[in-house]
């Protein structure tokens, strides 16, 4: 049965599996910090850095995946993607060095 985006609920896997995903990749984003951290001391995190950045990831992740769910062309999806992403860094660069002078801006 073809749904109101015009593909079948076939097509995707489903939400939770989506959102797993999501998850797992945020975390596999996060072990490179962590492990550089074993071997460098040039990278210094707290837990509250890991806590901004997986939740930064997993936002953002979540901020594609909900709605690309009905969006029915490729094109409109990359450019969803494209958004996001821009979002993304531009959250992560003023929250680590402040490029706009906000009150969240990091040191």
């Amino acid at each position: 049965m073809n749904t109101m985006t015009g593909s079948d609920s076939k097509d995707r896997p489903p939400l939770y599996k989506s959102i797993l995903l999501v998850v797992l990749g945020a975390a596999a984003v996060l072990l490179v910090p962590l492990i550089a951290m074993q071997f460098t001391r040039e990278v210094v995190w707290t837990p509250m850095d890991f806590v901004a950045a997986a939740v930064l990831l997993i936002g953002a992740g979540l901020m594609y995946l909900l709605p690309a769910r009905l969006l029915r062309t490729t094109g409109s999806r990359i450019a969803l993607g494209v958004v996001v992403a821009i979002a993304l860094v531009l959250v992560w660069a003023e929250l680590a060095v402040g490029i706009f002078g906000t009150p969240f801006a990091g040191t």
